[in-house]
């Protein structure tokens, strides 16, 4: 009875042994090869579960990759035309499309197969970046390259059952031997820059203020010139009622410009002068406060006018005299498209002329 259970015992072990081991299992993320002896009888991509001959001596099982797989490359140091130097990071995704050229090629090892990739990528990426100049990685053209990358690893890459879905480039830097120098020449760029913009703005500052300068000359000359002409005016008009009121009473007009002279001559602050007594200036100090005598035949009272203004007989420009009577008013554009213009100093306009009052006639016959 025990022995037949031994039996039992070891006849199920081996039935759940060759169940156990002719069924496989391929998940969805795999692939698996079939071989009798070391050569491949089946390849499934699908997932599922699969029978085999029992024992691995006979038939085995190798389980490929069916996800996207990555690898990547780091602080590469390739030359661009020119003989400067980058650092370059950069990796590449790809898929093994055929588990049977895998197996033969790449004996179905993914260190076997990267080692391949590796190489591939190394030189795919020196012969793009040998081909461009100095800025071309960091412009437009780095999806151009990437693509050119890829397209030249596919070829190579496919002879192992591998399928490249993507290169990307991650990083590019400047070698550490020419960063001083492209530091140093991109700051001498940004100074000639910011000097240039310099000189622009002092140019149009001298403008300006030579355009200020210009009409502050011109607006100084024209009020001196219309101050000068209104001065002369009132002189003028001045002496004429100095003239009249001369004219009108002599004596009086005498006694009063000495009331004047007076008043200012001794202000009272205990002045001390001295003069002759028989100085004109003291032919009214002493007559104790006799005024003189009225002018038997008074002329009519004065009656004011205003003196024209007239300006001068040929009007001319601001600025006569100067030597820049028939020089152009400059002009600047500024940076907004806008034009400076200065103003030009004009001319006095010509008052209307008034019709001046006959100056009275002394009287002939004695008043009533």
């Amino acid at each position: 009875m025990q022995n037949r259970l031994i039996i039992i015992g070891v006849l199920i072990l081996g039935a759940l042994y060759v169940v156990f081991s002719s069924l496989y299992i391929v998940d969805e993320r795999e692939q698996a090869i079939v071989m009798r002896f070391g050569q491949i009888t089946d390849v499934h991509k699908e997932p599922g579960i699969y029978f085999k001959v029992p024992t691995d001596i006979v038939d085995s099982v190798q389980i490929i990759e069916d996800r996207l797989l990555r690898y990547d490359i780091a602080n590469m140091r390739v030359q661009v035309s020119g003989n400067a130097f980058y650092q370059v990071d950069a990796f590449l995704t790809y898929r093994i499309s055929d588990p049977r050229l895998f197996r033969e090629r790449a004996t179905g090892q993914l260190s076997v197969a990267e080692d391949r990739i590796g190489a591939s990528l190394d030189s795919a990426l020196r012969e793009v970046y040998g081909l461009r100049e100095f800025n071309a990685a960091l412009s437009e053209q780095r999806a151009q390259m990437m693509q050119e990358v890829r397209d030249l690893i596919r070829p190579d890459l496919a002879e192992l059952g591998i399928d490249v879905v993507d290169v990307r480039i991650l990083r590019t830097d400047l070698d550490a031997d020419v960063s001083a120098t492209t530091f140093e020449r991109m700051r001498a760029e940004r100074l000639a820059e910011a000097a240039l913009l310099r000189a622009r703005g002092q140019e149009q500052a001298q403008s300006l203020r030579a355009i200020a300068d210009r009409q502050s000359v011109e607006i100084v000359a024209a009020a001196t010139r219309d101050a000068e002409i209104i001065r002369g005016t009132g002189d003028a008009e001045r002496n004429r009622l100095f003239a009249a009121a001369y004219g009108q009473n002599p004596e009086f007009f005498e006694f009063y410009r000495s009331m004047q002279a007076y008043r200012k001559a001794l202000p009272g602050t205990g002045t001390t002068m001295v003069l002759s007594p028989e100085s004109e200036f003291f032919r009214y100090f002493g007559s104790n406060g006799t005024l003189p005598e009225a002018t038997p035949n008074p002329a009519a009272p004065i009656q004011p006018t205003a003196t024209p203004m007239t300006a001068p007989a040929e009007a001319g420009p601001a600025l006569d005299g100067l030597g820049i009577e028939d020089t152009a008013a400059p002009t600047m554009t500024l940076q907004d498209g806008s034009q400076l213009t200065p103003t030009v100093g004009t001319d006095v306009p010509e008052p209307a002329e008034a019709e001046p009052v006959p100056a009275p006639e002394p009287a002939t016959t004695p008043a009533q």
